[in-house]
C-alpha cells in the first residue's frame, strides 16, 4: 500500500511541475519571453536538473545525501538566478 501511495504523491508533483511550467511559459510568452536562444536553452536545462535534485531530495532519508542534495539544489537556484530574463 505504501508504493502506491508514493506513486500518488509522485504523479500529483509532476502534474504540479508541469502546470507551473505551462504558467511559466505563458508568462515567457506575453512578456516576449528571453531575448537569448542560449539563454532559455540553459534556462530549461537547469529548471530539469531542480526537478530531479527535488526528487531526489524528496525520495532520500540519508542525512548527508540530504543536505549535499540541498547544496546543489542551492547551486542550481543560483544559477537559474544569474540567467538574463531578457
Amino acid at each position: 500500500m505504501g508504493d502506491a501511495g508514493e506513486g500518488l504523491v509522485d504523479a500529483e508533483a509532476r502534474i504540479q511541475e508541469r502546470a507551473e511550467e505551462v504558467e511559466r511559459e505563458r508568462r515567457e510568452k506575453r512578456s516576449g519571453g528571453l531575448a537569448n536562444p542560449e539563454a532559455v536553452k540553459q534556462r530549461e536545462s537547469l529548471q530539469l536538473a531542480r526537478t530531479e535534485m527535488q526528487r531526489q531530495l524528496d525520495n532520500t532519508t540519508d542525512e548527508r545525501r540530504r543536505t549535499s542534495i540541498s547544496q546543489a539544489l542551492a547551486e542550481i537556484d543560483r544559477r537559474i538566478a544569474e540567467i538574463p530574463v531578457k
